[in-house]
């Protein structure tokens, strides 16, 4: 077995209600795994759950509580940072929800250590035979968002926005999350941009080294964060996107 580490950031804001603590622990018990828990201002009693589930897997888990919410971009970059400080090989990062099981993330992590790719992510594509439970209408929307988001990154990519993405410590990686992103729910979108096309004195990864992976299962868990309105900011923030990679 290779035995390059991975650690799965995880942002966490008023998740107590959702966290699966059975499934987590199975994530952190995999082999070569730890698990740093980013909560994001939480009101409700998530960080207190998050330090029960660490002290249940002190060696595996670890908890960086941000003093105020700022949002899922956010909390991911920062996490990322803390990551690169470490000693992991690969870095990566996963809903609290765990709508992407432990073992899809198991498989995908697998892909990674494979050699033949450097940025792993998932795709719910709903194909006879895998088992993809997406509420109907946020399954249509988000393919009209996909295609948009393909379309603007000139790129044949089916979801930008499933929630378990995968990369291998380097340089472009860490460039990609240095600078605080543009973007509030839009942000795989952007991040996929910095990394497929940097900015001046930045390295970027090539498209051949990108794998989107179809899942075998994907569960949509109940209590989404994207409300109406933040899909029509979502649809704002992708139409800059689109307009700053334009002009390079």
């Amino acid at each position: 077995m290779n035995a390059e580490r991975i650690v799965w950031i995880i942002p966490c804001f008023d998740e107590a209600a959702r966290l699966d603590e059975s499934g987590l622990l199975t994530l952190a018990d995999q082999p070569f795994t730890s698990l740093l828990f980013v909560d994001d201002g939480s009101r409700d009693e998530t960080l207190s759950r998050l330090r029960d589930l660490a002290s249940r897997r002190p060696e595996r888990i670890a908890v960086l509580a941000q003093p105020r919410n700022q949002g899922k971009a956010e909390a991911i970059r920062q996490g990322m940072l803390h990551a690169f400080a470490g000693v992991s090989d690969l870095l990566g990062f996963v809903d609290a929800d765990l709508a992407t099981p432990p073992s899809e993330l198991r498989r995908l992590a697998d892909i990674l250590r494979s050699g033949d790719c450097d940025v792993v992510f998932g795709s719910r594509v709903q194909l006879l035979g895998r088992n993809i439970e997406r509420n109907p209408m946020r399954h249509y929307l988000g393919r009209l968002f996909a295609t948009c988001a393909s379309l603007s990154l000139a790129l044949p990519v089916y979801d930008t926005q499933c929630g378990a993405k995968i990369f291998r410590r380097g340089e472009s990686v860490r460039q990609a999350f240095s600078e605080p992103f543009h973007s509030r729910w839009a942000f795989d979108v952007e991040l996929l941009g910095r990394l497929v096309r940097p900015g001046r004195d930045q390295t970027g990864v090539p498209i051949a080294r990108f794998r989107e992976e179809p899942l075998d299962t994907w569960t949509d868990v109940p209590g989404s964060k994207l409300k109406p309105a933040a899909a029509l900011q979502t649809g704002l923030e992708l139409a800059k996107i689109a307009w700053k990679l334009r002009r390079g």
